[in-house]
């Protein structure tokens, strides 16, 4: 199964070895970043279909949860950088040319889902579909660059970059 699936790697953010490489400062702060983006989407789609009972999408009040959502995965991400920093300070200064060519194919990754998302919301508005649309698919290409961009990542990370 991909490293990128396997369980220790989840479960063991915070330890320094899984498989049998060290896991770099970079790679668990992707894993972070995944993991808050993915569970703050799961939790924000939870609240809106949970509010949709019996109503109409349309009519659920969505801005909130939205908002609520987006700060606390920003916060909790936030925490998390703090947490993983404290927990090797030396670690935390170091970023080496593996690890910025890794962001940058990540980064380009995740860049090309949230210009996706970005269009989608544009030809949207042509059309005026209504607005409660038009933020889902700009929410949702935000998700997708984060989680996507991440997941590209820690591909790289235990599977090295494609050629």
């Amino acid at each position: 199964m991909s490293g990128l699936l396997y369980v220790e790697g989840v479960l063991g953010i915070l330890d320094m070895e899984t498989d049998s490489s060290p896991m770099s400062f970079e790679e668990k702060n992707t894993w972070v970043f995944l993991l808050t983006s993915l569970c703050g989407a799961l939790v924000y789609a939870g609240v809106v279909l949970a509010r949709s009972q019996g109503v109409s999408l349309l009519e659920v009040a969505y801005v909130g949860p939205m908002l609520s959502t987006i700060g606390a995965a920003t916060l909790v991400g936030i925490v998390g950088k703090i947490v993983i920093s404290m927990s090797n300070p030396k670690e935390a200064a170091q970023k080496d040319q593996r690890d910025r060519e890794i962001d940058n194919f990540g980064t380009i990754i995740g860049q090309s889902f949230l210009a996706i998302g970005g269009i989608a919301a544009l030809i949207l508005s042509m059309f005026e579909v209504k607005h409660f649309w038009i933020s889902q698919t700009l929410y949702a290409g935000f998700v997708l660059s984060a989680v996507l961009g991440s997941a590209a990542k820690l591909m790289a990370y235990r599977e090295g970059l494609p050629q």
